[in-house]
């Protein structure tokens, strides 16, 4: 594996020999994605252009939400295209766009115009779109947008 000239390079400790089979998932998720090398002890790859690396590192660590990786997503296609990817197989789904994926890997599907209905100006409006998101676990931008409006109360 040669150095990268990306400056930070996000790393993944995999257990149980998992390190190929995650990148090779992982790639087949995300445009602009593919695998760069690979050793019986890591794996190079891209998604969407970013590089990362994972390590058969065995069982001596585990995957925390403590850090998670946040994929913004354009629209409600893209955002079930990634939900029921990581859900799939022994992921399982927790709050507010948050997923663990079968590896134990955290993420948060979040759509892109999210920010927006947060920081309206009009704080009546952020303030209902806050309280739908909080009772979401994939986030359904129609009714974001909905509660947001003031239309419905963009329960999920």
């Amino acid at each position: 594996m040669s150095l990268s000239s990306q400056k930070i390079t996000p790393f993944f400790w995999f257990g149980d020999n998992l390190a190929e089979e995650a990148a090779t998932f992982y790639t087949s998720l995300f445009k602009d994605s593919h695998i760069v090398s690979k050793t019986p002890v890591v794996v190079t790859f891209t998604l969407c252009g970013q590089k990362f690396g994972a390590l058969n590192g065995g069982q001596a660590y585990k995957f925390t939400p403590a850090l998670s990786l946040l994929v913004t997503c354009e629209d409600q296609d893209e955002i079930d295209h990634f939900w029921d990817a990581f859900t799939k197989d022994g992921g399982a789904p927790v709050q507010c766009g948050w997923v663990t994926d079968k590896y134990g890997v955290s993420w948060q599907v979040v759509p892109s115009v999210l920010p927006e209905l947060l920081m309206d100006p009009d704080r009546e409006k952020a303030e209902r779109a806050k309280e739908a998101m909080m009772k979401m676990q994939k986030f359904d931008i129609a009714k974001l947008k909905a509660a947001h409006a003031g239309a419905g109360e963009g329960k999920s």
